[in-house]
């Protein structure tokens, strides 16, 4: 019996070599000669400027407030997260898909507009800000205050990150483990967190890189006071309008270092959890 001839299957898309080749200009196109572009305009800064600019008081404090926030509001996106997606995927109600569409409502919406918004709300005469006020609880033009807009940009990432694996986890699972005696806290712990922890950790810092660049939402509900609830976004673009290009390119050299440093080690924990579960 003769072999049969090996045959490659035709893809609707281009051959590999021509795919490959558009891939490769787009990301170096869009993302790789900005990149570049911007270590290269930081390697001409003097060394003492360069260090001058990060780690002045100014800068400490800008870098503090937005690492500091964007944590915890990663933090609290991934608790609420996790529950909104779990409502969304387990049960039917009226009103569903409108709150499926209210989760991506942050992705849609201009983040001026989510400022404004959130300053009206949690101002002092605002809906909320007026009920919080009597009892000492200031979040307009505080630090509270960036945590609550970076919370409001972050939540879809963790819910659109976490909701295909809930989505995939057979309910039958849960039952044979309700079977075997397990209570409801550790079916939790043991059963389904373990399934979709590396697709939370993901949704999180996807969350918590986002609030390190956001920018928009924030300035308007922070009040933008140096050493206070001034962000970095926003004191890069204190130094251009000041004509400080050294000092703006120090700092954005930083926090794209810090965000793709993060970004890396998520993807090396991913490749390391589908490595011990037998994927490629």
């Amino acid at each position: 019996m003769s072999a049969l001839p090996f045959t490659r299957r035709a893809g609707v898309l281009p051959g590999y070599g021509l795919s490959l080749g558009i891939t490769l200009f787009t990301v170096c196109l869009m993302v790789l000669l900005p990149l570049t572009a911007l270590i290269v305009k930081a390697s001409g800064v003097d060394w003492s400027d360069f260090s001058t600019s990060i780690t002045g008081p100014r800068a400490r404090a800008a870098f503090a407030l937005s690492v500091g926030a964007s944590l915890a509001a990663a933090l609290v996106n991934g608790v609420f997260g996790t529950l909104v997606a779990w409502v969304l995927v387990r049960y039917r109600f009226f009103g569903r898909r409108v709150l499926d569409a209210l989760v991506d409502l942050p992705f849609a919406l201009p983040t001026a507009v989510a400022g404004i918004a959130l300053a009206t709300v949690y101002g002092q005469d605002g809906w909320l800000g007026s009920l919080l006020e009597p009892h000492g609880i200031s979040v307009a033009y505080t630090r509270l205050g960036v945590t609550v807009a970076l919370v409001f940009v972050g939540l879809p990432f963790v819910v659109r990150t976490v909701e295909p694996v809930l989505h995939e986890l057979d309910p039958k699972v849960e039952e044979a483990a309700a079977t075997l005696g397990a209570s409801r806290v550790a079916t939790f712990f043991r059963v389904i967190f373990p399934t979709f922890a590396p697709a939370l950790l993901t949704g999180v810092s996807l969350a918590f890189a986002r609030g390190l660049g956001e920018y928009g939402s924030i300035i308007f509900i922070s009040g933008n006071m140096p050493l206070r609830t001034e962000i970095v976004p926003l004191l890069i673009v204190t130094k251009l309008e000041q004509y400080d290009y050294a000092g703006a390119t120090a700092v954005a050299v930083v926090m794209l270092a810090v965000s793709f440093a993060l970004l890396l080690l998520v993807n090396l924990f991913q490749a390391r959890v589908r490595r011990a579960r037998g994927l490629r």
